[in-house]
């Protein structure tokens, strides 16, 4: 073999290598870190970043689901065409509460707390998963810790649907603690302008697991939701799973038509007009509470998505 011929083979070699190892890399789910947040690809392509520092509260922006759509709204992270500029506390996917020991934690008002990010407990990309565990202050805003909680998201690298699961252990670590009677709460998506019911662009649809449809679902309790409609004229949906193990299972919805898109067990007084109060849950110090959710973004509507399908296979898997 002359020389040539065997610099040609090695560098074929060298190359076959590196797109081997490059191939490899891309596989499942790489969690990088960036400046004030952590990026997310599944696959090599992106799905999301976990934004938490210099933030009101930790929340996941952009959120990229099935042949790369966005499935949330841009603002206010970023400038989009025909989006409405309402409700700037509404960040495409988060967590929070708007009455917790009479401090409001949901709103980004002169008045509201913030949920602090207190370090992270892990972080791991794999092949099947990636995993991202964090530790959390809700400070009031005079300074106070109000109390803490450990928040985990599992992202799975399923496909062509894209899968979440979110997991929060709140602790009364600083005192007795009460979940305030509010609707204005409390694990969220802001979902893509032309999924929502109404709007100048909006062409979607509201369904939840007892056949319940659009705006009729606000307020009514289900085991899911699933908000669907198109995104690039391609019809898109995403359903939010309530896990049986969670208090007040099945829980009460604060389903918008207008895109809010919130599963939140607290805010009994404004779903079913009682008195105030009645919704409130108490915890004494030291207790904690745990709430589990599923996120599944998926193609087509709640049947093409065969969303309850995919529900009981949620239920047996994660206890």
């Amino acid at each position: 073999m002359t020389q040539v011929w065997r610099s040609a083979l090695l560098a074929l070699l060298a190359w076959a290598v590196s797109a081997s190892f490059a191939a490899e890399k891309k596989s499942g789910v790489q969690i990088t870190e960036a400046e004030g947040k952590l990026r997310i690809a599944i696959n090599g392509e992106l799905f999301s970043e976990y934004h938490y520092k210099d933030v009101s509260r930790p929340y996941l922006y952009p959120l990229i689901g099935p042949k790369e759509l966005p499935m949330t709204r841009n603002w206010p992270m970023a400038e989009a065409p025909n989006e409405e500029h309402d409700h700037p506390h509404h960040r495409s996917w988060w967590h929070a509460h708007g009455e917790v020991n009479g401090h409001d934690f949901w709103s980004e008002s002169a008045k509201a707390g913030k949920t602090v990010h207190d370090g992270f407990i892990e972080v791991k990309s794999g092949e099947k998963e990636g995993v991202i565990r964090s530790r959390n202050k809700l400070v009031s805003k005079e300074g106070q810790t109000i109390c803490t909680d450990e928040r985990t998201l599992r992202i799975y690298s399923t496909g062509p649907h894209r899968v979440f699961d979110f997991e929060i252990t709140t602790t009364a670590s600083e005192g007795d603690l009460v979940f305030g009677d509010t609707k204005e709460g409390t694990t969220a998506l802001r979902v893509a302008e032309t999924m929502r019911l109404k709007g100048k662009v909006g062409k979607g649809h509201i369904v939840n697991s007892e056949g319940v449809r659009d705006g009729a679902t606000w307020g009514k309790r289900a085991k899911w939701v699933d908000y669907h409609g198109p995104v690039k004229e391609q019809l898109v949906g995403a359903a939010i799973f309530d896990h049986p193990s969670n208090p007040r299972h099945p829980t009460y919805w604060h389903v918008r038509d207008y895109g809010l898109f919130a599963a939140n067990p607290f805010g009994i007084h404004d779903f079913e007009k009682k008195e105030k109060g009645v919704g409130d849950l108490k915890l004494k110090k030291g207790e904690k509470v745990t709430f589990k959710y599923r996120f599944y973004l998926h193609e087509g509507d709640e049947k093409a998505g065969r969303v309850e399908e995919q529900y009981q296979a949620y239920v047996k898997e994660v206890k």
